[in-house]
Formats: structure tokens, sequence, C-alpha cells
């Protein structure tokens, strides 16, 4: 059994839309509400939080009716094409309340793009596992990992080269390059990717042993639920450090460093890139020392890197390589993490505790831009790297009492499944 990667690359256009729009959001947006709007450090997390907030409701919604709906294009597909034909009209709506200065219009504007974008990421996720085999989608989530990251580094890319100058540049160009990137992914994937076809010809999986097997709900052991207990409250703080620099760094470059013209993309492209790059390595380097201790450096990393970019009153080319080690240190955390969480689950309650896992880093990711934002406005915006590093040494000091989910990871059989990352 081999894995089709040309369908599955296919696949991953979806996520490569969901991806490079995302990229885009956190980048611009804030940077919208503050230099449009004047609207305060404060209320500007709120507003980035929405996302968050919708997707804790949005995601489970969407991806639940899409489990139970049958058209002839399929079950993923209505919300795929819905979503992002959606998603594109709203857009472009965007940017003409940002031109217009109406901030009732925005606002709402931003709600149903958010709504809109809720509404298929969930399906478009699903369509990978729908249509691979079991044991083949590991590799499979590897490459819808790749793509994603393409379309991250392809927004970086437009920010840079269509973001014009002044404090209120005119972000079409730059919106039209995102949309139309969603619309052109989309597309071929319907056109190449025929749902009902290619999940009829999938081989029938017999699941009756291993449903027996996960029958067992039993309570976990004292010691076993104080890790979990603790590996969660880690997963949250690490996600308030690092989401709180990716939310405002545009904002903080720009202010701080007098970045202008998208220049604050660089260093976000060097550590996607690192990241990237660092799958492999980190898939060595956990298979010999284990899960724990590679998180334990990761979030070491990320203490030093925050750290040493608290002292920084200019942008310098050094910057670039410490967010080189940022990407390489958000990669070690991500990739172990989450399978240490699962790997701690009672028999038969592993769904129960990947919700868990995505409530505490999705609700760390309502609270940080918020919270940070509070005192980038009433204090300053110097205080954003020292914030970060506060809650990476915090998220350092709770893992470090997780006694329990940690293994050396089996060696991948290819490099190729090293990418394949649960965060």
């Amino acid at each position: 059994m081999k894995l089709n990667y040309k369908r599955t690359t296919l696949i991953g256009l979806a996520f490569l839309s969901i991806s490079a729009f995302w990229q885009m959001y956190d980048n611009v947006i804030p940077l919208i509400l503050k230099n449009t709007f004047h609207l305060g450090e404060t209320y500007t997390g709120v507003i980035m939080a929405a996302d968050n907030i919708l997707a804790l409701v949005l995601l489970p919604v969407f991806g639940s009716l899409s489990d139970k709906i049958s058209t002839p294009i399929g079950k993923r597909m209505p919300f795929i094409l819905t979503g992002t034909g959606l998603a594109f009209v709203f857009l472009i709506l965007l940017n003409y309340s940002n031109q217009s200065r109406n901030l009732f219009l925005f606002v709402g504007t931003l709600l149903f793009l958010l709504i809109s974008m809720g509404l298929y990421r969930s399906p478009a996720v699903a369509l990978m596992p729908d249509l691979t085999p079991k044991p083949l989608r590991s590799k499979g989530n590897a490459i819808i990992n790749l793509m994603g990251a393409v379309g991250g580094v392809y927004t970086l890319i437009m920010i840079k080269v269509m973001v014009g100058t002044g404090e209120t540049p005119d972000y079409l160009p730059l919106f039209l390059s995102i949309g139309i990137l969603m619309l052109l992914s989309v597309a071929v994937l319907f056109l190449t990717i025929k749902e009902n076809k290619l999940r009829a010809g999938m081989p029938a999986e017999n699941d009756e042993k291993e449903n027996d097997i996960l029958q067992s709900t039993a309570e976990l052991p004292k010691d076993v639920k104080r890790s979990l207990i603790f590996i969660l409250l880690s997963v949250s703080l690490w996600f308030i450090s690092y989401n709180a620099v990716t939310t405002a760094f545009s904002r903080y470059a720009t202010h701080v460093w007098g970045l202008e013209n998208g220049g604050y993309a660089n260093c976000l492209m060097v550590a996607t890139v690192a990241a990237i790059i660092s799958y492999i390595p980190i898939g060595s380097i956990s298979s010999k020392i284990g899960r724990k201790k590679t998180i334990m450096m990761g979030i070491t990393l990320l203490a030093f890197c925050f750290f040493c970019a608290s002292f920084m009153n200019a942008y310098h080319w050094i910057m670039n390589l410490f967010f080189a080690i940022i990407g390489f240190a958000w990669a070690a955390i991500g990739v172990n993490s989450f399978p240490m969480v699962v790997e701690m689950s009672a028999a038969g309650d592993v769904g129960k505790y990947t919700g868990l896992y995505y409530t505490f880093s999705m609700a760390a990711q309502v609270i940080t831009p918020i919270l940070s934002g509070f005192l980038l406005e009433h204090i300053s915006y110097r205080t954003l790297f020292p914030y970060a590093v506060i809650f990476a040494v915090l998220a350092f000091i709770t893992m470090s009492q997780v006694r329990h989910g940690d293994s050396k990871p089996i060696p991948k059989k290819s490099a190729l499944e090293n990418f394949d990352v649960d965060d």
C-alpha cells in the first residue's frame, strides 16, 4: 500500500489556502485596527481573539455537520466551496471598509469573514483522512502540513512585496493576491478531487477488533492525571507566550523598530522556513532523548530568544538568527506535545484528550491577545518580549512536573514522516 502523493498534494490545496489567510490575518488586521481606526491595544487584542472564540464553537459544529450530510459532490466539498467563496467576498469588502474608515462595517465584515473561514476549516482538514487509508495517514498529514507552510510563506512574500508605504496603505493588492490564491487552490481541488468517487474506492477498514480494545474508560491514576494537568497547563502557557509575539509582532516591529513596507515579514518568514527545515532533525533528536527533554529544550530556546529580542532597540540582522532559532524551538514543542497528551489518555478516550489539547491551546490564544494588548497599550510596547519570556519560563516550570507520556519515538521510516505535526 502506497500513498498517492499527487492526490494528497491536491487535497492539501485547501489547507494551503487556509494557512495563507491566517498568516495575513495575524499580521495585517492588527495594523489596520491600530493605524486606520486608532484602537487601543486592549480593544485590538479583543478583536484579534475573536477568531479563536469563534473557532471553539464553529470547528466542531461544521466538522460534525460535514460528517452527516451527503451531496452529489461529497460531504466536505460543499463546505469548502461555500466557505472559500464567501471568504473572498468578505475579504474584498474588508478592504473597502478599511479605505472608508467605517469601523462598524469593518468589524461586521471581519466577523462574517471569520465565520466563512470557520465554515470550511474542519471539513478541509477532514478531507485527507477521509480519502487516505489509515496506515498512510501519517505521511498524508506530512504533505498537508507542508502545503500549509507553503501558503504561509506565500503570504509573507506578498506582504513584503505588496504592502505600500504610510500608516494606512491600500491593502487591496494584498487581499486580492490572498483571495485569488484561495479561489484558485480550491478550484483546482474541486476539479481534480472527486470526493464521492474516491471515497467509494477506499478499502474497507476492519475496526471491530480495535473498537473492542478501546472500550475501557477506566479513570486515570492520580499520578498520571497530575502529569496530564501539568502538560495541559504547559500547552496554554507556551501558546500564551508564542501567540502574543506572532499576533503583535507586526505592530511592535513598526512602532519600536521602525520597519515599514511589510519589512517585519522577513523575520516571520525566517521562522517559518526554519520550522519546516527543523522537523527532520527534531524527529531524530526526539528518538534519542525523548519527547519531554526535546520540549524542554524548545521552551528554553524560545525564552532565550525572546529575552535577547527584548534588548533590541532597532532591527538588526541578528534578529533573523533569533527567529530561525524560534522556528526550530516552536517546531520542537509542536512535534512532541500532542503525542504526549494522547499517550496519557485512557483506552477509548483518545478523542476526548485530543479535544482537551485543543481546548487549552485555543483558550490561550483567546486570552493572550487581550492580556498582552492591555500591557502594550497601558504600559509600553516594550512589554511584549518580557511578557513572552515570563510565560515561557512558567511553561518550563510546569513542564518539568510532567512525569508521564514521555517516550522515545520510533525513528521514522522516511524523512517525510517527520513533518507529521499536530498543533
